[in-house]
């Protein structure tokens, strides 16, 4: 019987672990933006600006628009002052752009270890870390569950530390009642990617209340140009004159992915509500079977649920592996998140790292994946994950 299911699952539509969540709302912005003859960074761009810091709620806070996540988290360090010499300590389990920016500037990333529990930061492996170069720390929201940032920024206020935020999976998270955005860090930064909770297929936000870092990442995100592009060519009298007055690069967001932002923008609490019903009802299909469930928020906070990442117990079935191609045969997509940056070679070579410097980490990935989750899943489509998982593993 079992084999029969698996037969005729095989023969359903292949379900992604991720897909973006986009209607005729998106498309008619678009087409709006396109029909108007300004395509590249302008009003669009700056009404998405304006909306997201409204969203999160603050007066003093601003928000700026780049191209991505990766571009803001370099502009935020660069902002702030971190250049050769300097050390930012980084979580090893998290993608490769939280490293690389920090490279970007000739700085250092100084990998630590996560917390068994929840996968973020370990606050007591960043404390032994910190030397008389480290700058700045930058905590990564894990899947969209915050980390203990009241404990993060006491720690950085003693030393004496600079944080950024890397926010790419955790919009809209919320921590002890305050959005994660809000919380008293130097910035954070958000990712629109495509499949994130939110997107504009590329692009990204960085928010600050520092009115100078603000100023800062405004002027770096375009060529380091005294004045941007929109202010020059909408200009009723002559306003050809600028002038360069740093070393910047190409990292602002187009008024066409502004569009579409706004209209993810007005959407994110249907989002994240129906994330949150997707969450619920995998811990409760998949309870009882071999499996360390994804840790959940505390008191007053909230999981944006970017990500479902699961953890074979040890005495499943089947290793990580062969479940992932399990699963794959019956039409389901999983991922994993994240093979641990010390264990790529151009991470683990430049810094001499060894497996046995990250125990848990090392741990995790081992045994993880991320099921499917996605505004556009069904509860159909989410039965069969669930289906196929007691298939596999009971």
């Amino acid at each position: 019987m079992a084999e029969q299911d698996r037969l005729e699952s095989a023969a359903e539509p292949f379900l992604p672990f991720a897909l973006p969540d986009i209607d005729d709302a998106e498309i008619d912005a678009v087409v709006a933006c396109l029909r108007s003859g300004w395509v590249t960074t302008g009003p669009v761009t700056r009404q998405f600006e304006h909306d997201f810091a409204a969203y999160l709620g603050q007066p003093d806070l601003q928000a700026i628009s780049v191209n991505s996540a990766t571009a803001g988290l370099h502009l935020a360090l660069e902002g702030l002052g971190i250049g050769p010499g300097d050390e930012v300590i980084v979580p090893t389990m998290t993608f490769t752009a939280t490293a690389e920016v920090v490279r970007y500037l000739g700085a250092q990333p100084v990998l630590v270890d996560v917390d068994p529990g929840h996968m973020n930061i370990d606050l007591a492996a960043v404390e032994a870390a910190i030397t008389p170069r480290t700058r700045a720390i930058m905590p990564v929201h894990y899947a969209g569950l915050a980390c203990d940032m009241d404990a993060l920024l006491a720690l950085a206020r003693r030393h004496g530390l600079r944080v950024v935020e890397d926010a790419a999976h955790a919009f809209p998270t919320r921590y002890k009642g305050q959005m994660v955005g809000t919380l008293g860090s130097d910035a954070t930064v958000f990712s629109f990617y495509a499949n994130k909770t939110m997107t504009t297929g590329e692009g990204g936000m960085v928010v600050t209340r520092d009115p100078e870092l603000a100023r800062r990442v405004r002027l770096m995100r375009i060529h380091g140009i005294s004045q941007d592009a929109f202010n020059r060519y909408v200009s009723r009298t002559p306003a050809w004159f600028y002038e360069v007055v740093a070393a910047g690069f190409k990292y602002n967001l187009t008024d066409i992915a502004s569009a579409i932002g706004i209209q993810q923008l007005r959407k994110i609490d249907r989002f994240a509500r129906r994330r949150e019903q997707l969450a619920q009802r995998y811990d409760a299909g998949l309870a009882g079977l071999p499996l360390q469930l994804p840790a959940r928020a505390g008191a007053a906070s909230t999981h944006a649920w970017h990500l479902y990442v699961v953890r074979l117990a040890p005495q499943a079935p089947l290793g990580r592996d062969a479940l992932i191609q399990a699963l794959s045969e019956r039409g389901i997509g999983t991922s994993v998140h994240f093979i641990p940056l010390h264990r790529h070679p151009y991470w683990r070579d430049s810094g001499s790292l060894a497996p046995a410097q990250f125990p848990v980490a090392e741990a995790c990935f081992e045994r993880m994946l991320t099921l499917p989750l996605y505004t556009r899943m069904t509860d159909a489509d989410q039965d069969r994950v669930i289906r196929a998982l007691h298939e596999l593993l009971a």
